[in-house]
This record gives structure tokens, sequence and C-alpha cells, in this order.
């Protein structure tokens, strides 16, 4: 059993962590949990971290990491337990080492996304890694979830852009790991077992990422597609003529464009009414004319009946209202109110099946809507369910926890994730213990216990601990 983070573990800390504990770091972005916390500590130092923690597993107190903020599966709020220790890296957002010759750039966990990709571009290069919340989100936070974002297909999720870290473990001790090395095959990968591991595992303080060169041309491109078979062999089309060039393919439905114009009738619709859409952009090296290249793209999709319309952006203004477009799906959603959200991959071949089928089951089962987005490219879709016209989501409140199931469940069938890119947290844990493999659930047990046997770090995240201690979330 944990004990709460109290006067006595406060007086067990390094002098000069202890900040007061706002209501910013308790709440998470859909409001469906609300955290809590008895101390927030915000060390300055891997130093400090690592004296925290140690504090911590001497008075066997949980601990909480916190970055941005913007996670969906409540990894970073804890609704239930004794009150934990919430940490913040918010002060420790340095840049400590950029070598564009070597494409690497290291930072401190506390910095947001937005501070990485200026720091690389004050050298010539980009930190490719995308996210409509890179303005706030930390790139602790962003490795600890292993996020993905709109560039995946060219780039990779976070784990692809790391090339080690800086770490404290359960016990306090400092793993050490920030070399710029692309090949090192001298044991574990202890690294990249703490990336995605969202901070059951220890506590990354720091981390050496790739960097990519800037591209010297970028052409972007919407296309009205008739359903998602035809994106699919869009993309294998794409993916044949410009190899290594595909930055981003994303699918954007109709029921999408409705609630834009529901919602933020502001929002320019460059092909308002299409039934299905693809937001395409490709990046590439000099020397490359991307107008035309992306021209002849575009009229081999018309002709070859993949599309119905076409439109490139003739602007770096016109293909940012492109992608404001695409950034905006989620606000509309949100205003819309979902009845159940889901973060999904599947097989790219298993993708035009599972929307029809999941449709159809879905209305059998009620009077709803779906908004399927997402990043076509690496089959990870955006799956969310809503309220018919007229209706609130509250209305649906027996209904959701069958939804959920029943559309979770038809993804593991075909091979799929449940969670794609915004991980398990506490929100997906009692999924993960349903349906992960078990050798693979036994494996990640044993790894827990071997590096955190007193169970303090982010106590029901990934791992749901048993009731009545803390168990798992319940929700979308």
């Amino acid at each position: 059993m944990l004990n709460p983070a109290d006067a006595r573990l406060a007086a067990m800390l390094p002098e000069g962590v202890l900040r007061p504990l706002e209501p910013r770091h308790l709440d998470e972005p859909r409001g469906y949990h609300a955290g809590q916390g008895g101390l927030l500590a915000a060390p300055r130092s891997v130093e400090e971290v690592a004296a925290v923690v140690r504090a911590c597993a001497a008075a066997r107190v949980g601990i909480v990491p916190r970055g941005g903020g913007t996670g969906l599966v409540a990894g970073s709020v804890m609704p239930v337990g004794p009150l934990p220790l919430v940490l913040s890296l918010e002060r420790m957002a340095g840049i400590c080492g950029l070598w564009p010759e070597e494409d690497v750039l290291i930072a401190e966990s506390g910095a947001t996304l937005s501070q990485v990709q200026d720091a690389a571009r004050t050298v010539g290069r980009q930190f490719p890694l995308t996210l409509a919340s890179q303005g706030t989100a930390q790139l602790g936070g962003i490795l600890s979830t292993n996020a993905g974002g709109t560039a995946v297909l060219r780039w990779g999720n976070a784990r692809a852009l790391c090339l080690g870290v800086e770490a404290v473990l359960p016990d306090g001790s400092v793993l050490r790991d920030l070399r710029r090395l692309r090949k090192d095959n001298t044991g574990y990968a202890i690294s990249d077992l703490l990336v995605g591991a969202e901070g059951t595992l220890g506590i990354i303080t720091a981390a050496s990422l790739r960097l990519a060169p800037v591209p010297q041309a970028v052409a972007t491109a919407m296309l009205a597609v008739p359903d998602p078979a035809a994106a699919l062999r869009l993309l294998a089309l794409v993916q044949g003529d410009m190899a290594g060039c595909v930055t981003a393919f994303e699918l954007i439905s109709g029921q999408g464009l409705s609630f834009l114009s529901e919602t933020l009738p502001e929002i320019r619709q460059p092909l308002p009414g299409a039934p299905w859409s693809v937001l395409l952009e490709l990046s590439l090296p000099r020397g490359c004319d991307p107008a035309a290249m992306a021209e002849a793209l575009l009229v081999r999709a018309l002709e070859e009946g993949l599309a119905s319309d076409a439109i490139l952006a003739q602007s770096g203004a016109q293909a940012s209202e492109f992608w404001s477009l695409r950034e905006h799906l989620p606000v509309a959603n949100r205003r819309i109110g979902a009845i159940s959200s889901h973060d999904i991959s599947l097989s790219l071949s298993e993708i035009p099946r599972f929307i029809a089928d999941a449709g159809a089951m879905l209305a059998a089962m009620g009077d709803m809507r779906v908004n399927c987005f997402g990043h076509l490219g690496d089959g990870n879709l955006h799956y969310n369910v809503f309220p018919a016209p007229g209706r609130d989501r509250a209305e649906y409140a027996a209904l959701r926890p069958r939804v959920q199931e029943a559309v979770h469940e038809m993804v593991v069938a075909r091979g799929g994730s449940f969670s794609a890119e915004h991980g398990v947290g506490r929100l997906k844990a009692a999924d993960l213990a349903r349906w992960g493999d078990p050798a693979r659930l036994a494996a990640m047990r044993a790894i827990k216990a071997a590096l955190d046997p007193l169970g303090i770090m982010n106590p029901g995240a990934v791992l749901a601990l048993p009731e009545p201690g803390g168990g798992p979330i319940s929700g979308g």
C-alpha cells in the first residue's frame, strides 16, 4: 500500500523544489477526470529529480509525472488512491546542445515541442514530429507516451526520433544514456523501454533527438475521394511515384466537414460537401518543381477515378488553411460532444472494411453519427461517435460503455490496436488487461516489478491496480 504525499514527505525533499499545487496540475483536456495530489515538486536538475524519487521511495509515496497536460488517456491524473506527489519538469526546459552536422539535438524534458522545433530551426534543421498541441506538449510527456502526430508516415513515432535518454529510475539512480549514436548494439535498449512507458518505469529528464534537413520545397493538396478504399489506392499511387517524399496523408470524413460547418463556420473548406477528403503533403529536395510534380499526381488521381476534385495549395498561406481545417476537426468534435472517442490503428487493408462494418454495427445499436478521420498513411484513425442531431451525449450515457467495447472488440478482432498514439494511461488499462497478449502482459509486469518493486511510479497507469486501491478508469 502507498502512503499519501504529506508534511512528512515534504520534510524529506530538497529545498526549493516544492511549489503550490494548482488546478492546472490536476486536470485533463477533455474534462472527464479530475486528478488529486498532496504535493507538487518542480525540480531544477536531474540531481533534484533523483533526490525527489529517492524520498518518495523511502516514504513509499506514489509519483504522478506531469508534462504539458495534453494527454487524453488520464496518464497524468490520478483520481483515486492515496494522494500522490505530482512531479513537474517545467523548470527543466533547456536546450543542452545542437550538432547540426550530426542532425542531433539534446533537450531537457520540460521543453515544449515548439521550443525544440524552434531550436532546430536556428541551425537550419527540423525536428519533424508535429502535434496540434505542440505549444504546450512537453518533450518528456511526448516521449513517455511515444506520441505520433501527422508526420509518422515519413518520420515515425517519437521513439524513432529518439537516440537516447537521461532518466531517473524508481530507486533514484540516474540512467545516463544521452549518446548521439545511430548504432549501439551493447545489450538491452533501456532508453527504448522508457520511451512509451508513460512514467511507470522512470522519469525521463532529457533526451537526445534526431533532426532532419529542412525540405527545400513543399507541396500541399486536398483531394475529394469517393470512399476510404479509393483513398488507400491513392496512397499507393502517391508512394509509388514519390517514394520517401510523402510527409502526410490525412483522411477526413464528410461528417467532420459537417461538424466544422456547424461549429466553426469561419474555417474555410476547399472541398465542401466531399464524402471523404485527403490532405496530402509532399516534402521535396532541392531542384524539384513541387507544383509540376504535384499537379501530375493530381491529374493521375482524377484520370484513374481515385478523386473527383483536387486543389493544390498555391501559397504557404493556402497550405496553412488546409492544415487549419485538419487541426480544427478535434475542436469541432469537442463542441459537438462525443459519446465515445477511439484512438485506433489497423493494417491498411483492413481500414475500408472496418469503417463500413463498424458503421453498420453502430447504426444497429442506436441513432448516432460517426466522425472518422486521421493519419491514414500509418493506419491510425480517430473513430469518434456522436449523438444524433438535436440530442445530447448525456442521453447516451448508458450506451457509451457498449459503444466503446464494441468498437475496440472489432478493432482487436482484426489485429488492430485500441491505443494507436495516445498511450494507455489509466483510461485504457482495463482494455489492455482484457485484450493484451498474455505473454506480453506477463513480461510487462515482470519488468515493472523488477524496476519498480514498490509500485511508486505513476500507479495505475498502463498496468491496472487491483481494486479497491485505484483500479482502472472507465471511459472512451
